[in-house]
Order: C-alpha cells, then structure tokens, then sequence
C-alpha cells in the first residue's frame, strides 16, 4: 500500500461564537485539511491547526511547507510505516508539528480503514469507555462567565476550563464568580494561556486561589520558564498543568526531570500528530505526571484522532477536545453526548467528511500527486 495524492485545503471554521484567549481572538477558526489516498483507493482525512503562538506556523507557512515539503515527501511511501514516516518528515523540516500531525492523522486513518478497526486499536487498544466533556469558558467580564457557566450546568456539564490572562486581579474575580455561581460540586480548571508571564505574578494568584478548589492551574507562566513552574509548584498545593512549555521530547525531559508539573497537556498540534503523542504519553507514565489530550479548537477529524489516543493510554485522566460543539458548520460528524463523549466502532478515525461542506469552507486548495 502506496501514498498516491495529497490534497491540501486551508479552510476556515465559523465559530458560533469568537473563541477568546489571553493571547489573540479567533472569530473563525483557520484550519488545514488533508486527503490523502492511497493507491488502491483508501481514503485518509489529517488536519493542522497551526498557532504562531503556540507551535510557531501560521496558516500560510503551515501550507506551504505541506504543498512544497512534506506532501511530496510523502507521495509513494507506506502509510502504515509511522515511524518512518516521520523520521522523513523531522529530516525534511525542523519542528513544524502542525503540519506534521495533518500527514500522521490522515495515514492513522487510512491504516485503521485498511485493517477495518478503529484508530485506538493501533495504539494500544480500548482502555477507557468513555470520558467527560468540559466546556470552555472563553475570557468575558466575571458576571458573564458565571451566567454562561450556570447555563451550561443546566445543560449536564460537570466541568469547566476557564481561560483567563489578562491581569490577576481581573482574573481572580473571574474565576471567584463562576464559583461562586456554580457551586463547589462543579471541577473548575484555570487556563492562564501564559498570560501572567512570570513566577511572582502567578504566586500572587495562587494565594488568593488556595480556597476556591481548583483541580488545576494550568501554564500561568511563558511557555519556556520551566523553572518558574518548579519554584510554583514548590509553593502551592493546586495542581499545575503545563500546556504550552511542552511540545515534544525534549521539553518532556525537562519536565520530568524537574518534576516541573503534576500533569501535562499534550496536543497533537503541539508534537506532530498521534505517532508522537504515544510516545510523550509513555514517558509520563513512566514518570507517574498524568496526561490530558488538549485541543487547538479542531474539527470533527483533528478531535477524533485526539480521543483515539486519550481512549487507548491509562495515562489520559481528561480530555478536552471540544471545537466541534464550537462550530456552527464542521466538515465532518464526531458525535458527542454531552456530557460524555463515547467513540465509535467505525474504522480509522471514524468521521464522514463532507466534502460538500468542505468546498464551500474552502479558501484555497492544492493537489500533490506521483
């Protein structure tokens, strides 16, 4: 079995409403999918969400590296062949993990329709039946957030992730009233995004957060202060999270090596796809950090390749991977039963694409063949 095309889309996601964070507003979320066919005719779909925040690509350089690199890498070679794959890919192109993970999702997913098992059975098999959704309260006024928090209770969910990162006092009224409206039986997780930039500001926090049962605090600092998360973690009894401070091995190291962090976030997005995320997960393991499979606000194809790792590693205790209830019109049809979401037994990734869809999504488009 042989990669025969690649067709490249950049699309554009409207969102219900913007998706707000510390470091940028998205009032539509730019994605790129792929197509990948093989030579007897199965069909993969990969997705990148690129974040020059975050990953450091944007859409147009996420693109053209997979137009005129990677696509063409690939053409020709086994789908099935993920480690050498992206062996290929590291060689052709230093870091880019974006648009890795668009070539890694899109070939888990033809190998899991050409075996005929879903993607989770080719990396380790069903362990959990099912996980919680937690809805994502986007960066508003306090009264706000706490409105939507106890609408969204009504609703059936029993957690929330708050972005906040604005400035810490703002911050804290922030997350004082969705506690206060929703009680404390409800898991509040705080999502700084970076935004309060060093170990001094986020001790202030911390103390006045100490009361108000947070399950996590998650990247407060800069993205490479691993330290200022050691001297943290030293100083505080809620949990802290690291998001953004790691993408791939070498920050994992670090991370273990320091005991900088009581759970990581990983992201296919961040490391390069599903391939690579195994690995990041095995080494937390082996280091007893939890895990949480995290989302760049993806469709239906980008959260599915998500869940199947979460559902195959003991490692991942929550995911939140929710771009598609974000979505007034998503190019494919992961189902979620809020507030759980319970995969498939469908093959490969298990999402129908509409292509329909996906040419009126579509602002540009490309094909790389043999």
């Amino acid at each position: 079995m042989k990669i025969k095309t690649v067709e490249i889309f950049k699309i554009e996601l409207p969102l219900i409403e913007p998706f707000i964070v510390s470091y940028a507003t998205y009032p539509n979320m730019p994605s790129i999918i792929t197509k990948i066919t093989t030579e007897c005719g199965i069909v993969g779909w990969g997705e990148a969400v690129p974040d020059e925040h975050v990953t450091g690509e944007t859409l147009e350089s996420t693109y053209a590296i997979l137009k005129h690199q990677l696509a063409p890498l690939v053409i020709g070679e086994n789908p099935m062949a993920f480690e050498r794959l992206h062996e290929m890919m590291d060689k052709a192109v230093y870091n880019v993990p974006a648009a890795k993970a668009a070539i890694d999702i899109a070939c888990f997913d033809i190998v899991g329709k050409k075996l005929q098992v879903p993607a989770y059975q080719l990396t380790g098999g069903r362990y959990h039946h099912k996980f919680p959704i937690t809805h994502v309260l986007s960066i508003a006024e306090p009264q706000q957030m706490a409105e939507e928090a106890a609408r969204r209770v009504e609703m059936g969910y029993r957690s929330f992730k708050m972005k906040v990162g604005r400035d810490v006092a703002s911050d804290v009224a922030r997350i004082r009233a969705v506690r206060e409206r929703v009680g404390h039986e409800i898991a509040i997780r705080v999502d700084v995004n970076q935004g309060w930039g060093n170990s001094a500001n986020t001790l202030q926090a911390v103390r006045q957060l100490e009361m108000l049962q947070i399950d996590w605090l998650e990247q407060p600092v800069r993205a490479d202060d691993i330290d200022a998360m050691v001297e943290i973690k030293t100083k505080t009894t809620i949990p802290l999270m690291i998001d953004e401070g790691l993408r791939g091995v070498r920050e994992m190291r670090e991370i273990i090596a320091k005991r900088a962090a009581d759970k990581v976030n990983i992201k296919l997005m961040k490391c390069g796809g599903i391939y690579p995320a195994m690995k990041l997960a095995h080494m937390a393991e082996m280091a007893g950090i939890e895990c949480q499979i995290g989302s760049m606000v993806e469709s239906s194809v980008g959260s599915a390749a998500g869940f199947h790792v979460a559902f195959s590693n003991k490692a991942f205790t929550s995911v939140e991977l929710t771009g598609p209830l974000k979505f007034s019109k998503d190019i494919g049809d992961l189902h979620y039963d809020v507030p759980f979401i319970q995969l498939t037994e469908k093959p490969g990734l298990g999402v129908e694409v509409d292509e329909t869809i996906l040419a009126e999504l579509t602002n540009e488009q490309c094909v790389v063949a043999q």
